[in-house]
């Protein structure tokens, strides 16, 4: 039965104790601001705290992720300054909302609190804590490569505690990997949110709980949750800030703990018997695609590759450029730069060029590596070059894009207008530059001169719905995106004016190899395909009537923004959870899939040479594989 308790009697007896129970431990989780600027969130926080900070005996807080509601660099600084007002110590972890939007790729929220991970003890107690992922795409939460090698490298058997936004179930794409490696630390029992409600979990026999938000809604004031540790039993209470009343305390949760043993059975891949999606097995349905190679990067891929001849190069998310031999995967060089890198390379004639967190665009030797021009922004570059007739083109996080000399990295010129950051790969050809940003807008310039041609936006108000993951593809002087509200739109080129659009999509498009045909998937196991030039429907949204087809791909629920690639007549189409699919242009059906990784599968590289076909392709996890067939 829950239980009303007065706060302040409560914690002034559980003070007065203190002495007698030494291994009490008493702390605030917090979870869920999503503070952004002026918004109500930030009241709701500011009244959290000065609760907290009226209340004896507690030892530190928590803050459990999307501590911010878009990552943006002033909601971190705001953030930051709004929890120094604690009296207590505090720890704090990333959640998607903070690392999926984020401006600086990831770079602010480091850099302003110190660190992706913690550890500290109290009371007999080990603390952990680590950032979730997914950093800066869409998909579903995977712990980055260096948090998990952390959780892996930690002290084995000590009692601990854990905290990560996310619940460490299926919404964890390695959620195996880290609840076995939790389990071999010591831990007893995790702490989440994300849910932004109280729910009692247990992941494969580790228990758990996920907390409230400290936001207000239609049935709560503003809150948080207080836990209480003694000897080995953990209490858990809502804790209540009524507007017009006295705040109160509800105990939801309590539980004895105790050591937790690995029970869970692996098969030959090391996935979990409890695994729901595409198992490995299903390579064995197609062995005409086979593996050429396959090796896994020390760190995490987040963008795609350049390719050139028998060469290609690509970027980690830890900020290492390498170039490796095509045919057999032998890095030929490998390069370290100081921050995060998000950027597809693009490369021309001996040019290498991309955007890094640490804020500048570099111009390297693709035989060497060897720096031979930087060009600093002002903030960090997580978006994409393009390279047309000597000049690369590329946005950025400080309110510019800009065009770029390839020999030189000297300005063609600069266009400052640009709201919101840009994270993808712009569509170039002689008459515009086209690319969106996380301010709603799709924007479209003249690619000689940088001036604004006209901008678009799908007429919702939220961030969240902007074009900006997208990568825009140009057809029958139309362009086309997909957006985050679910649909697919298509513009004029010229004006920008919005023709129709059609129901079902994300931020993955793409187009066929002679750019006649539209490609697309939706978030909920479709696809389709529809002609570039397909007449402009009455009412403005195109029925399936006009469709080429619209089929079961197999895919389930499935939200990467990759983009989908025609490959000699398959539409070779990457979900978020390791699957390659490969549909067959003429009627959607499927031809054939391949799993080589757990994760999202960034942009890939596709050919053919002689009657084979090739295709180099990453995932988010650092897998890199080479496939023919």
């Amino acid at each position: 039965m829950k239980k009303i308790i007065l706060c302040a009697a409560m914690f002034l007896a559980a003070s007065v104790a203190t002495g007698a129970q030494s291994d009490t431990v008493r702390f605030a989780f917090l979870t869920d601001t999503h503070l952004s600027v002026g918004s109500r969130s930030c009241n709701d926080l500011r009244r959290c705290i000065a609760d907290i900070n009226s209340l004896p005996g507690l030892d530190f807080a928590v803050f459990g992720g999307d501590i911010t509601d878009f990552g943006a660099d002033e909601e971190i600084c705001m953030a930051k300054a709004m929890i120094d007002s604690l009296d207590i110590p505090y720890y704090v972890v990333a959640g998607n909302h903070d690392a999926k939007w984020s401006e600086s790729g990831c770079n602010t929220f480091k850099n302003v609190f110190g660190y992706e991970h913690f550890e500290f003890r109290k009371g007999g107690w080990r603390f952990l804590g680590c950032n979730c992922g997914p950093d800066m795409r869409m998909a579903p939460a995977l712990l980055p490569k260096d948090s998990m090698d952390w959780l892996e490298g930690l002290e084995a058997d000590k009692k601990s505690i854990f905290f990560n936004h996310y619940p460490q179930d299926t919404s964890v794409l390695n959620y195996f990997e880290v609840t076995r490696a939790l389990k071999r630390a010591g831990v007893q029992f995790e702490i989440g949110g994300h849910w932004h409600q109280n729910r009692a979990m247990n992941y494969d026999g580790l228990p758990a709980v996920l907390c409230r938000s400290t936001m207000t809604d239609r049935i709560r004031p503003a809150g948080y949750t207080l836990f209480t540790l003694t000897g080995s039993s953990i209490i858990a209470c809502e804790r209540r800030l009524p507007a017009d009343g006295a705040a109160e305390t509800v105990q939801w949760y309590e539980r004895e703990l105790a050591p937790v043993c690995d029970t869970v059975s692996y098969d030959a891949c090391g996935i979990a018997s409890s695994y729901p999606w595409l198992r490995y097995d299903v390579n064995e349905q197609y062995p005409q695609v086979q593996e050429v190679w396959k090796k896994r990067d020390n760190a995490n891929i987040v963008a795609g590759f350049a390719r050139k001849g028998g060469r290609a190069w690509y970027a980690t998310a830890s900020g290492t450029v390498r170039c490796i031999r095509i045919r057999n995967g032998k890095v030929l060089w490998s390069r370290e730069f100081p921050g995060k890198i998000f950027s597809t390379p693009a490369v021309s004639g001996n040019r290498l060029v991309f955007g890094c967190t640490d804020g500048c665009i570099y111009g390297l030797s693709a035989l060497t590596g060897r720096e031979i021009w930087s060009v600093r922004a002002d903030k960090s570059v997580l978006a994409s070059p393009v390279i047309r007739d000597g000049v690369a083109y590329i946005g950025a996080s400080d309110g510019k894009f800009r065009a770029i000399k390839l020999r030189t990295g000297a300005p063609v010129w600069t266009f400052d207008g640009v709201q919101g950051f840009v994270e993808c790969r712009a569509y170039l050809d002689d008459e515009q530059v086209v690319f969106g940003s996380w301010a709603g807008k799709l924007w479209s310039l003249d690619t000689r001169t940088g001036e604004l041609q006209w901008t678009w936006n799908c007429g919702k108000s939220s961030r969240m719905y902007s074009p900006a993951a997208t990568w825009p593809v140009k057809a029958a002087g139309r362009i086309f995106i997909a957006n985050p509200d679910r649909k697919v739109y298509v513009l004029d080129a010229a004006t920008g004016e919005q023709l129709f659009s059609v129901d079902g999509g994300r931020e993955a498009i793409g187009l066929s190899a002679d750019g006649s045909t539209v490609l697309a998937k939706t978030m909920f196991n479709t696809s389709y395909a529809f002609k570039a030039d397909v007449p402009v429907p009455e009412g403005g949204s195109l029925l399936d009537s006009a469709l080429l087809w619209r089929v079961p791909n197999g895919m389930h629920y499935e939200i990467g923004p990759t983009p989908l690639v025609e490959l000699d007549g398959s539409v070779l189409t990457p979900s978020d959870k390791g699957n390659l699919h490969a549909f067959s242009l003429e009627d959607g059906s499927l031809q054939w899939c391949h799993k080589f990784s757990l994760a999202l599968i960034n942009p890939v590289e596709a050919w053919k040479k002689g009657r084979s076909k090739y295709i180099l392709a990453s995932a988010m996890d650092g897998t890199i594989v080479l496939l023919k067939y």
